[in-house]
């Protein structure tokens, strides 16, 4: 994202943080804004930096969709293009 680094295995680990933080009682939805992956304990240590940033809730969402399903390895790297 930008000029910062981070591995494909620790985006991984924050789309799961985010995704499962979604939902915390099943009436109430959480949305994305109010939820901060830097107060979970279990945020890989490379995004520790990140959360010092005031744009860090866009980061985490840009880092969070390069993280879909549906995107193959290869291209979830920001450097890739054309597998589409």
């Amino acid at each position: 994202d930008g000029d910062m680094k981070f591995s494909l295995e620790s985006v991984k680990k924050l789309k799961e943080l985010i995704d499962g933080n979604r939902h915390i009682n099943p009436r109430m939805m959480i949305p994305m804004a109010s939820y901060s992956p830097c107060q979970d304990k279990h945020l890989p240590e490379e995004f520790w930096s990140v959360c010092k940033r005031e744009d860090a809730p866009m980061i985490f969402r840009r880092l969070s969709l390069a993280a879909e399903d549906d995107l193959c390895e290869i291209c979830a790297n920001a450097a890739c293009a054309g597998c589409f």
